[in-house]
């Protein structure tokens, strides 16, 4: 399955740690998709992001694609691939408003604790990049050795 949406807090090559280590997207897709996937039975969240003067801004509905870096076994899982427009491999980082296709394997359980449904991060296509916000470029900020500074 590929889902077209604006990618928030992506992390393809390498897992997010943050908690368990996991690869994922909160993928922005339009009222149309999020229904589709709410009446299938996956959690579609309204999702919002810290605007400039810090108040939470309503984005749109989003997805939480996944895909833990860890089986079961604790055996290591392929991190999801990451291309561009062309379909070239791509080794950047996803800023917040990247305009992307996800690919993803829907996938359902039920076990003792109930029935669960997710989205298994496969492969991402960078359409449009936006850049990670940083305010000033690498290294920009320093300067030569012996331009007048003391140390």
């Amino acid at each position: 399955m590929v889902e077209t949406g604006i990618a928030y807090w992506a992390s393809v090559t390498s897992a997010n740690t943050t908690f368990e280590p996991v690869y994922c997207v909160e993928l922005v897709v339009s009222d149309e998709r999020a229904n589709y996937w709410s009446e299938k039975g996956h959690k579609v969240k309204d999702f919002h992001i810290k605007n400039a003067s810090g108040e939470p801004e309503y984005i749109g509905k989003a997805l939480s694609i996944k895909r833990k870096a860890y089986d079961n076994k604790g055996n290591a899982r392929p991190a999801p691939r990451l291309f561009d427009a062309s379909k070239e491999p791509l080794n950047e980082l996803v800023g917040n408003g990247s305009k992307v296709n996800v690919q993803f394997n829907p996938w359902e359980v039920e076990n003792k604790f109930g029935k669960f449904k997710g989205m298994d991060f496969q492969a991402m296509q960078v359409m449009e990049l936006e850049r990670p916000n940083s305010k000033t470029e690498d290294g920009s900020e320093l300067n030569p050795y012996g331009d007048g500074e003391e140390f």
